[in-house]
């Protein structure tokens, strides 16, 4: 996917912004990880919903997709900026017999 990058920088900037920052952060987080094989740090935009300090991911088009990959199994710790402040949390990515991906963030403190 080679043009995510070119949509994720602007929505990420949008997100993190102080003038728009508040209005589109209800629904969009930048959620930070390590790349498992690559080690390297990676920010991306992701739509949520947050219930407590459990944070839900659903990932549109996860054949299109590899970062969730990273949260198989055990999972793997990640932050998220959520209402202008830097959260960190343990996330597991789970694919259902259909093959939708929901990657669940339990928040640590």
């Amino acid at each position: 996917m080679r043009t995510a990058p070119l949509f994720n920088a602007p929505v990420a900037a949008v997100a993190t912004s102080p003038r728009f920052g508040r209005l589109v952060s209800r629904n969009i987080a930048v959620l930070g990880y390590t790349g498992r094989r690559s080690g390297r740090r990676f920010s991306i935009p992701v739509v949520y919903h947050r219930t407590g300090d459990e944070v839900i991911i659903s990932v549109n088009m996860p054949e299109a997709k590899t970062w969730w990959r990273n949260f198989l199994a055990g999972g793997g710790p990640l932050t998220l900026r959520l209402d202008g402040t830097q959260r960190t949390g343990h996330a597991v990515a789970n694919r259902d017999d259909k093959g939708r991906v929901i990657v669940t963030v339990r928040l640590t403190h």
